[in-house]
């Protein structure tokens, strides 16, 4: 592998200008595409073959567009301690429903003051209109939405209370915003420190731009052709962000350390031998870690969710790109900068002076790492037991964790407001309201069977008449719970309902249980069932990949439980945040409740890929060292000496892109954004910095043991050593320095 990278890197040395046009030919293709065909994302979640979801394509056909599309409720309450039924009340409330029905968009508005509807509060004070629109909440424009707030507006000029909450009111999250900015700047600001040069810094940065670019488009591209979530793309962005930075961040720090490699007196500079070399040794990592990521995004598809399969599909693309862009662009742009990747200092060490060059070390002693590293592997007992014990107790409220897909509005909102009119007059129940479908010959009878049966439940406050289509073959009973749709009983319900109604058929009549609440409840149940096997497989498949790259059993064993100390961490910590309310001010988190039910799963397969990334660039250099004949407590602190740095940059990197997309507010991705960014910092600076030194330090030579059996095992080689058996030498060619081809790597440290 790193014979073929060695080549790959030194054609893209040579053929630079060519694979810098390819690139932006690509880039500026698929901003055409998204310009021209992209389509609208979606914010419904439903499994196919699932009983929710399976009645709601019933409701569509059995009762047209004006069955199943995005719906809002708009509560009126009455000024003072008037009643909403009074004459004046009643004549203005209908005004209002009768201009709710005229909107552009809507198929239908209910009028709580016709006989028998359960949408005026037992006080007579509140009361709501459920509009049902004739398409999915991506359809709807923001002149419907803005067509419906004026008429709320107007309701309250006369005196009302008016409130609106519903997925149709709640636009589609777009990608772009303060967090892709935010993560930008900061990645600058470190990359810039870490190189020591703007040059260095912005040619990092802009390489991944074109990466991400490249990825974030073709994503949107396929929004027109396939129903793509409204996270999708800005997952895609955030990953392939983070990883962009980061494979281009090793390459670069590679080629510099080939740059001030000791030379003979008359060897001239070599920017094409210092280009291959380390697209042959860093991009073997790279590509390495970048399958690890894209094992684990391409892995959610086992849970048979299709939405989520596509969300894991897209973020692998964008990962895949990223480590393409790496391999060649990275390497094109490096042939174009040569030594002005390097720090004022440095570059003037190597300028060509009278024929000579003068000599600058490759390995400088880096006091804080090596004492760091001789620290940890010197107290290992010490180290890893309370790097463990802080991260287990931070971990704890993982256990306490609870998921569903129905988030609370933000305070302050419209939503949020009338969502507690409708709590206070109605119940909490009413929010989240139950829908039977009753389909078949017998569907009006049994459904006014379901309404007397389900109002015998416990944990139901009503139960309404059943509503027949036209043709009589479909009724639907509305079912409210005493409840709020994320509490536990809720779930119960919609189970003892369930069951309730399978146990007593009536003939070809059949009855299913939907609505948005019982859709969170069946989507919710089958994450927490798959994630278990997701985990198993990707693990698993990861750690076949680690024994491959070291050789090794311990070590990908080591990583592993690292590993899962990190997700302990990551979901402990979001949940004493954002379902607790811990410290949720820091974060800018207005409401607190079960965390989105994807996040675990998503949060679990991106920083699964992460921390192997980390595994494999800090044992790489230790596993280097080994190799090399050096003492194994020894390589572990050589090796932590020359990694630590570049890994701790990296992880700052990742840990200011995730953390650019926490303040911005968007309930349903800020979890899932602090999530990762606390993941990213407790793996790379407690994880990789102390335990996984610490243990490999106890493992002494025993860490690098292969079992006999194993060692028909293929070698990925990962650390170049077959360049320093002596990389086929190629063709001579120039260099922007004007040096020759790049032949043979120099033994490495």
């Amino acid at each position: 592998m790193a014979t073929f990278l060695h080549r790959l890197g030194l054609g893209a040395h040579r053929h630079r200008l060519v694979v810098v046009v390819v690139w932006l030919l690509v880039l500026v293709g698929t901003g055409v595409s998204a310009a021209t065909l992209s389509g609208k994302t979606i914010s419904t979640f439903d499994i196919p073959g699932q009983e929710s979801t399976t009645a709601l394509k019933l409701i569509d056909e059995r009762f047209g567009t004006g069955g199943g599309g995005a719906g809002a409720q708009v509560v009126l309450q009455a000024p003072g301690e008037e009643q909403i039924t009074t004459p004046a009340n009643a004549q203005a409330l209908a005004g209002v429903v009768a201009e709710l029905g005229a909107l552009p968009g809507v198929a239908s508005a209910t009028n709580p003051l016709d006989p028998g509807a359960p949408t005026v509060s037992a006080d007579q004070r509140a009361a709501y209109s459920s509009l049902t629109y004739a398409a999915q909440a991506p359809e709807i424009t923001d002149a419907q939405r803005e067509a419906l707030l004026d008429v709320v507006a107007d309701a309250r000029a006369q005196g009302f209370q008016a409130e609106v909450t519903g997925e149709a009111t709640v636009p589609v999250t777009e990608v772009g915003g303060i967090g892709e900015v935010v993560g930008v700047v900061a990645a600058l600001v470190v990359l810039g420190i870490t190189y020591g040069s703007l040059v260095a810094a912005g040619m990092n940065l802009l390489t991944a731009v074109v990466g991400v670019g490249i990825g974030a488009l073709g994503v949107t591209t396929l929004t027109g052709f396939v129903d793509l979530q409204s996270t999708t793309p800005i997952l895609a962005v955030m990953l392939g962000l983070a990883v962009g930075i980061d494979y281009a961040l090793f390459i670069f720090t590679r080629f510099r350390t080939e740059l001030l490699r000791h030379r003979e007196p008359e060897e001239p500079l070599d920017v094409g031998k210092a280009v291959a070399v380390a697209v042959g040794t860093a991009g073997s990592a790279v590509l390495t870690a970048g399958t690890t990521v894209v094992i684990a995004l391409a892995g959610l598809s086992v849970a048979g969710i299709p939405f989520l399969t596509e969300m894991g599909l897209a973020a692998a693309a964008t990962v895949v790109i990223a480590v393409l862009v790496a391999l060649t662009l990275v390497p094109a742009v490096l042939s174009y900068v040569g030594p002005k990747a390097l720090p004022p200092s440095a570059r003037r060490a190597v300028t060509h002076r009278g024929g000579r060059h003068v000599a600058f070390a490759t390995d400088t002693e880096r006091g804080l790492f090596r004492h760091w590293g001789r620290t940890v592997t010197r107290h290992r007992w010490p180290s890893l037991v309370v790097a463990v014990l802080a991260l287990g107790v931070i971990a704890l409220p993982v256990f306490s964790m609870q998921t569903s897909l129905d988030q609370p509005p933000a305070p302050g909102s419209t939503q949020a407001r009338a969502t507690q009119i409708l709590s206070d007059r109605f119940g909490p129940g009413v929010t989240g309201p139950l829908v039977v479908l009753v389909d078949g010959p017998d569907a009006v009878a049994r459904g006014n069977a379901v309404t007397a049966e389900a109002g015998t439940l416990p944990g139901v406050a009503l139960a309404t008449p059943a509503q027949p289509n036209p043709t009589g073959t479909a009724a639907l009973v509305t079912v409210i719970p005493i409840t709020s749709p994320q509490s536990e009983e809720t779930s119960d319900l919609v189970k003892a309902l369930r069951a309730r109604l399978a146990a007593d058929p009536a003939g070809d009549t059949r009855a299913y249980v939907t609505g948005a609440t019982a859709v969170s409840v069946d989507v919710t149940a089958k994450l927490a069932d798959e994630l278990p096997v997701y985990l198993v497989l990707v693990v698993g498949l990861a750690f076949v990949l680690l024994v491959l790259v070291f050789r090794s059993i311990l070590v990908p064993v080591v990583g592993v439980l690292g590993f899962l100390l990190t997700i302990g961490v990551s979901l402990g910590a979001t949940t004493a945040v954002f379902q607790w309310g811990w410290l949720k001010d820091l974060v800018l988190s207005d409401t607190t409740g079960p965390l989105l039910s994807l996040a675990p799963i998503i949060v679990v397969g991106i920083l699964f890929g992460l921390a192997m990334d980390y595994q494999v660039f800090l044992v790489s250099r230790m596993h280097e060292a080994h190799a090399h004949g050096t003492e194994p407590r020894q390589a572990v602190v050589t090796g932590f000496r020359q990694a630590a740095p570049v890994v701790l940059a990296a992880a700052a990197i990742m840990f200011a892109v995730f953390a650019g997309f926490v303040p911005e507010g968007d309930a349903t991705l800020k979890p899932i954004a602090f999530a990762l960014a606390i993941g990213i910092l407790a793996d790379a600076v407690v994880v990789r910095m102390v335990a996984v030194p610490a243990a490999l330090a106890l493992l002494g030579g025993a860490a690098w043991w292969l079992p006999r059996w194993l060692h028909w095992l293929p070698t990925l080689d990962v650390e170049g050593a077959a360049l320093e058996r002596g990389a086929p030498t190629p063709r001579a060619g120039r260099s922007p320095a004007g040096s020759a081809g790049a032949g043979p790597a120099p033994t490495r440290s």
